[in-house]
């Protein structure tokens, strides 16, 4: 059997990911053995002396990146309301929370992922079975005064054009962009990895220039602190809602992220 699959059946894990997750984070250790892969075998036959060291703050790691973004652009998200588009296991979702959002709508495209202590907070209304590139004001009961985004498989092009029907004027989007899912196929290299720093600059300079035409200044963009679960860099901008003024990231800013 996997170690993953072990570890979430067996209840050391929520699921499958957060076990992958923590496999990443070098937290497992089984039998006296550091685990460095989730795909390694274990018997499941037999008892096993399981140890997790409790690596994270969030329901996901995903929630320590979103952490480090409300940091660097100084956005204080006490007293707000929030969409979060892509809420998977909730880890934006659940920084949000603990930085003291006062509700969250957690979008996702799949359904039962979200972790029971968010589906049980009264603060998070949960969205299951959503395509985002159908979002509109109706996805909200209130205007937002702020967003933030996660998603794979689909390019953030054809969701960011409807974000700004579920935002006040001056609200704040963070979106943690994913090169290999922005650069097509001639910029994604063996093992869906994006090398070529001139293709993760495309991929950035993509959806910041579909922020920007539908509504958005791009103020702020910065390396995500955790490389994806993929090994691909990450990284993660800051927008805002219409005009402000703060000075925009250009080129040559976009150029001095991706090129490490």
């Amino acid at each position: 059997m996997r170690v993953d699959v072990y570890l979430a059946e067996a209840g050391y894990a929520p699921s499958r990911k957060k076990a992958q997750d923590l496999i990443a984070a070098g937290a497992v250790t089984i039998d006296g053995k550091n685990i460095k892969k989730s795909s390694e075998s274990i018997a499941e036959d037999t008892e096993h002396k399981v140890e997790i060291e409790q690596v994270f703050k969030y329901v996901s790691r995903g929630g320590m990146k979103l952490e480090a973004a409300l940091d660097a652009f100084s956005i204080n998200v006490n007293g707000k309301r929030a969409v979060d588009i892509g809420a998977s296991t909730g880890g934006f979702t659940d920084c949000l929370i603990k930085r003291g959002a006062v509700s969250v709508t957690a979008i996702d495209a799949g359904y039962g992922q979200l972790h029971p202590s968010l589906k049980e907070d009264r603060r998070v209304v949960s969205i299951e079975h959503f395509n985002a590139r159908e979002l509109s004001a109706d996805a909200v009961a209130q205007p937002c005064h702020i967003a933030t985004m996660d998603v794979s498989f689909i390019s953030q092009t054809y969701i960011i054009p409807n974000i700004p029907s579920v935002l006040l004027d001056g609200a704040s989007f963070v979106s943690l962009i994913k090169p290999q899912f922005e650069a097509g196929q001639q910029g994604v290299g063996k093992n869906g990895i994006v090398v070529n720093a001139a293709y993760r600059f495309l991929a950035v300079k993509r959806v910041i220039s579909c922020a920007v035409d539908n509504g958005f200044d791009c103020v702020g963009l910065i390396p995500s602190p955790i490389t994806g679960g993929d090994g691909n860099r990450e990284y993660l901008a800051h927008f805002v809602k219409k005009q402000c003024l703060k000075p925009r990231v250009d080129d040559k800013i976009i150029l001095a992220i991706t090129k490490k």
